[in-house]
């Protein structure tokens, strides 16, 4: 009898468990066009698209270079060291010269510009977006797509996958009109002087400039912070967004942490494709303790370490690179680069050098603070969505989910593709394979609905 009572309460727990943990919360009243701009909202306002042209001008260069020129000597490595205790400063040193003896500024900016850049307020807020029209025939259809990057970094991101998603593709009758976007406070966008900007508002301004630009219906393509943006634009907007593509794919309801935890009894059980790469936890949790103190410095004091970022040149390509460098190849600190060498120098210094002259490291920082202290962003994270979404995963990744645990958040995840390269830059680091992947996950997005 005593064994029988012992069960049923076993078997109830069990079912409390299971029914909290999966419990679909309703969705938040969420004003989708809150200010964010300075003072209060004027009566009439600026929806004008005006064109924009990037500049690094004499002035900038000038002064960029001189700061760099007069910094500090740095403190050398340890001996034995390489990039174990982060940025190498011997390295460090070749890499400044480079940037005040080789990096050609007024080239990069023409590279830049080669794309048709623009301006637009968005609730208040100056957005800057990249936008480029493929010119095909009839036969082929045009596509919408809208980019989002993460941090660090901004739209130049995708200047190595917008030539190719703008070019007709041998075995595909669509291609891409690629809008490629800066997050609020990134790049060229402004940033905002209001508290509460996270990626769940960042993900309405999203949508919200798509609606400006014409497009009622479109797909997304994103990473890091930008899909988490994006993740919430498939809960809250699923009427807009035909399908997503991701390659940092997450899930944060709740079963998925608790599915995480019970998937360290049988990793090979819940994950047959690999389960190396979040189990054992212990491995995967020492990793992200060793690696996250820019994560808990950002979400907690962004504004303090932004006065040395941003009064440093020196300072703020160390802070930024180190973090590149890792999120490319986490298993290469015992070389001096530290995983940087898997990227092209100049693509690098042209995200340092846009931060610079935008100013921009404190707001891109302040992100960090605002993602996750907002009861909305839990509320609407925990509803799952019915998006087609396609998952890509390269192997240095800041994080990994298997798709058994992706599932709970991404209901239709049409396709999951592995690799056992490449890391977290996916654009500037293997353009042409996430490209490929983009390709053939939309055209099953288009089954998807097809099917309906």
């Amino acid at each position: 009898m005593k064994l029988l009572i012992f069960s049923a309460i076993v078997v109830l727990a069990g079912a409390y468990i299971v029914m909290k943990f999966t419990r679909v919360p309703d969705p938040p009243e969420i004003d989708v066009q809150r200010w964010w701009g300075s003072g209060k909202r004027p009566q009439k306002e600026d929806e004008s698209i005006r064109p924009f042209k990037i500049e690094f001008n004499d002035t900038m260069i000038q002064d960029l270079k001189q700061r760099l020129k007069n910094r500090r000597r740095f403190t050398k490595p340890l001996e034995g060291i390489q990039s174990e205790y982060g940025m190498n400063t011997d390295y460090l040193e070749k890499i400044l010269n480079y940037w005040v003896e080789k990096y050609d500024f007024k080239k990069r900016a023409e590279l830049l510009n080669r794309f048709p850049h623009f301006k637009t307020k968005i609730q208040g807020l100056d957005l800057h977006y990249i936008h480029v029209k493929p010119k095909v025939n009839k036969d082929i259809e045009v596509l919408p797509i809208l980019l989002l990057h993460g941090w660090p970094s901004s739209s130049k991101e995708f200047d190595k996958i917008i030539p190719i998603l703008t070019t007709p593709k041998d075995g595909y009758k669509f291609v891409f009109e690629v809008i490629a976007a800066d997050l609020p406070g990134f790049g060229f966008s402004e940033g905002t002087n209001k508290p509460g900007l996270n990626p769940l508002q960042i993900g309405i301004m999203m949508r919200n400039l798509m609606l400006r630009l014409g497009f009622e219906k479109y797909y997304v393509q994103a990473g890091d912070w930008g899909s988490q943006a994006a993740t919430h634009m498939t809960t809250l907007f699923p009427e807009n967004v035909l399908g997503y593509h991701c390659n940092m794919p997450l899930s944060s309801r709740a079963i998925s942490y608790l599915k995480l935890f019970i998937g360290s009894l049988a990793p090979n059980l819940v994950d047959s494709d690999h389960p190396e790469r979040v189990y054992p936890l212990k491995k995967h949790f020492t990793y992200l303790m060793r690696e996250s103190g820019y994560f808990h410095i950002q979400s907690t004091k962004p504004d303090t370490i932004g006065v040395a970022l941003t009064d440093s040149p020196a300072g703020l390509a160390a802070y930024m690179m180190e973090k590149i460098a890792i999120c490319s190849n986490r298993d290469q600190l015992d070389t001096p680069h530290g995983g940087l060498e898997n990227l092209d120098i100049d693509d690098v210094l042209d995200t340092v050098t846009i931060t610079w002259v935008n100013e921009c490291i404190v707001t891109s920082s302040r992100l960090y603070a605002e993602g996750f202290y907002h009861p909305d962003i839990s509320i609407v994270a925990n509803i799952p969505t019915a998006v087609p979404t396609a998952a890509i995963k390269f192997l240095y990744e800041v994080s990994y989910q298997p798709d058994w645990i992706l599932r709970d958040k991404f209901q239709n995840l049409v396709r999951s593709t592995s690799f056992d390269f490449g890391g977290h830059f996916a654009a500037l680091h293997t353009p042409k394979v996430l490209v490929d992947d983009v390709f053939v996950s939309v055209e099953e997005f288009i089954k998807f609905h097809n099917k309906k």
